[in-house]
């Protein structure tokens, strides 16, 4: 039924949920992903910067590795413009059968932009618009799977490391809305912060 989902991403929490979305999706379909991070371009000039290009490249290269772990077939695109014109644009050119999009960010600026969006989308596209609402609800409640996403967040991050190879120092804890997770490679002892919301993972602490 679908042959091409294309997911917009911009790396933020806002789209974290609309990744896992369409993965599933692509997953059930066998179709291939199309993830597409826009770098914004408005009535006031370019927001182009290097480091904004950088967090595209990142925000596409996190999809491909996690459709390539799944199995699914992914194609990765970086644009300048408006993004919603640009994420339209790029489901015309490569016939996309779905678009699946967060509806919102979480907090600040990020949560307007998001939604911002997705609204222009959902009211132009030609094809279905999945939209995905952000919870606020603990969706990371097991150990195991803070575990799992910390070691696959710090092997993305080194680019060297395999998962399995990374050792668990000791038992996991949750302050609040997050794991804490310390690890230790070959070379060095990290914690890894897991957000047991979104998900997202952050290298916390690299002691000496």
């Amino acid at each position: 039924m679908y042959q091409d989902v294309l997911i917009p991403t911009d790396g933020s929490d806002g789209t974290r949920q609309s990744i896992d979305h369409g993965m599933a999706i692509a997953q059930q379909f066998g179709a291939t992903i199309h993830a597409l991070s826009v770098v914004p371009e408005g009535p006031l000039g370019t927001l182009q910067s290097d480091t904004a290009i950088a967090a595209a490249d990142r925000a596409v290269e996190r999809v491909e590795r996690e459709a390539t772990r799944k199995g699914v077939e992914v194609v990765t695109a970086v644009e300048q413009g408006v993004p919603h014109e640009e994420v339209l644009e790029y489901a015309d050119e490569h016939d996309v059968d779905m678009i699946v999009m967060g509806t919102q960010g979480r907090t600040g600026l990020d949560r307007v932009l998001v939604g911002s969006v997705t609204e222009r989308v959902v009211r132009m596209a030609d094809a279905p618009v999945v939209t995905v609402r952000l919870t606020e609800n603990v969706r990371i409640d097991d150990a195991d799977e803070a575990t799992r996403i910390a070691r696959e967040a710090l092997a993305e991050e080194d680019g060297s490391l395999d998962p399995a190879e990374i050792t668990v120092l000791e038992d996991p804890h949750r302050t609040s809305a997050s794991w804490i997770v310390p690890l230790e490679t070959a070379t060095d002892t990290v914690h890894v912060h897991v957000d047991a919301v979104s998900g997202e993972a952050r290298t916390a602490k690299r002691p000496e």
